[in-house]
């Protein structure tokens, strides 16, 4: 007869179950670093956030946190005034503002990036250095004629005129930054998709485009801030309240005496959500769009 042994089992070490090694000086030190500088940029935040909560007798208080917290600031910038429907009204023309501005942008700047990217023409580095030198022009230098074109135009106190000079400023970037990532996509790949049959534009929105995307979402996100935070043409180019971005509408609770901390907080506090779940919703494709191809 056979006798049949049971293995024996294996020791708790070398499968894994061991003790962990602890974290090397230089890891610690890193990312004892790392969290220090998050919780610098995050205090600005905690305060407006603790100002906007405090009560209005406890605005002089020495004391880190209030004693008693209000959500009255967050509830009344909602409510209409005279001559003021609320900042539900300033919020939606920012959101008017940025989303056209980024539309408008993304779609001349792509096939204008395209072509540069792909065409060998005269004048193509004249061209693009042009494009460059707007961006070294500030609204706030130019505002003075912006406003004399605009009243030409009959586009004073309009949406319509604060995303053309939102996306005019920062088509260059767009275009700059589109232009590198069409340049660095292999032309082989585009051939190779018009071989099987599709056509040249098929193949830059079926092909070259999911490729470029770190770049499209860029140019997306830069623009969108850029447009969202914009003060001085907004400034200017609008004169009744309810056409206002919610920059120029937070600036309003800035008198000349005295200044509303606790609604002025509070609509900064606002001011600031859009755009944290924008960066939510657009991060994941910005990490598949950085890894893409990096398995196969």
């Amino acid at each position: 007869m056979t006798t049949l042994t049971a293995p024996a089992p294996a020791k708790a070490g070398k499968a894994g179950g061991g003790k962990r090694k602890p974290p090397r000086l230089r890891t610690v030190l890193i990312a004892g670093s790392a969290y220090l500088i998050g919780i610098v940029f995050l205090l600005p935040y905690l305060e407006m956030v603790i100002t906007a909560l405090r009560p209005s007798n406890e605005l002089k208080d020495r004391d880190l946190f209030p004693h008693h917290f209000s959500f009255s600031s967050f509830t009344n910038v909602w409510s209409a005034g005279q001559g003021d429907t609320g900042l539900g009204t300033n919020l939606g023309v920012s959101l008017e503002i940025s989303i056209g501005a980024t539309l408008l942008v993304l779609l001349v700047a792509v096939p204008a990036a395209y072509y540069t990217a792909r065409r060998n023409f005269r004048g193509k580095g004249l061209f693009l250095l042009l494009v460059l030198i707007t961006q070294m022009f500030q609204p706030t230098a130019m505002i003075v004629g912006i406003y004399r074109q605009f009243l030409q135009f009959n586009l004073i106190d309009s949406v319509w005129s604060l995303i053309l000079v939102n996306a005019g400023f920062n088509m260059a970037f767009a275009v700059w930054i589109l232009n590198a990532y069409f340049s660095a996509i292999p032309k082989e790949i585009e051939e190779a998709a018009i071989v099987d049959g599709c056509s040249r534009i098929g193949a830059m929105f079926r092909v070259i485009i999911p490729l470029a995307m770190p770049g499209l979402v860029t140019a997306l996100i830069f623009t969108f801030i850029a447009a969202w935070n914009e003060f001085i043409v907004a400034l200017t180019l609008t004169t009744s309240v309810n056409h206002q971005p919610l920059t120029v509408k937070t600036s309003t609770y800035i008198g000349q005496y005295s200044t509303d901390w606790q609604h002025l907080f509070a609509s900064s506090v606002i001011a600031t959500i859009p755009v944290i779940i924008l960066f939510a919703l657009i991060e994941g494709k910005v990490v598949s769009g950085l890894t893409a191809g990096s398995v196969k």
